[in-house]
C-alpha cells in the first residue's frame, strides 16, 4: 500500500459515497485509475465494505452502552449468540476483569435493560457492567 492507497483510504473514511472522478481529482489521478485502485483495495481485503454514517438518534437509537460481559468459561465459541442479538454493534474478545465488550444501542433504558437480560441467556454469561455514554464527543475514522 503506497501513500496514494493510503490517502484514498482517507477520504473515502471521510465520505465513501463520492465519485470516483471526485476522489480522482483530489488525489491527482484519473476516475478510471481511482476505480482500479479501489477494487485492487477491496480485492486485498483492505476495504471490506462500503457503508454510511447514520445518526443514532435520528433513527431511535439514542442510548449507547458499553458493557463488558463477565463469564464462567471461554466466550470464544459465543460470537454467534452475541450476534444473535441485533441491538449489540459490536463484540469483542477481551483480556482483563472480564471476558467479552459489547457496544449496544437502543431507544431507551428499558430497552437496555432487555438486552442485558438476553445477554444472560446466553450459555457461559455470569454477569454484566454496563456504561451508559452520556455524550460522545467525536469518533474517528481509522489512522493511516
Amino acid at each position: 500500500m503506497d501513500d496514494i492507497d493510503r490517502t484514498l483510504i482517507l477520504r473515502l473514511q471521510e465520505d465513501a459515497g463520492q465519485s470516483y472522478a471526485a476522489l480522482g481529482a483530489a488525489i491527482g489521478l484519473s476516475a478510471g485509475a481511482t476505480h482500479e485502485r479501489v477494487r485492487k483495495l477491496r480485492e486485498r481485503g483492505v476495504i471490506r465494505r462500503t457503508t454510511i454514517d447514520v445518526d443514532p438518534a435520528a433513527v431511535g437509537s439514542g442510548v449507547l452502552a458499553y458493557v463488558h460481559v463477565d463469564s464462567n468459561a471461554w466466550m470464544g465459541e459465543a460470537g454467534t449468540a452475541f450476534a444473535a442479538i441485533p441491538e449489540i454493534q459490536e463484540a469483542h474478545i477481551i483480556a482483563g476483569s472480564a471476558s467479552v465488550l459489547v457496544k449496544v444501542r437502543t431507544a431507551t433504558t428499558e430497552q437496555l435493560q432487555d438486552v442485558l437480560r438476553r445477554l444472560y441467556a446466553i450459555e457461559g454469561v455470569s454477569g454484566t457492567q454496563a456504561t451508559v455514554v452520556l455524550e460522545t464527543f467525536f469518533e474517528r475514522p481509522l489512522p493511516l
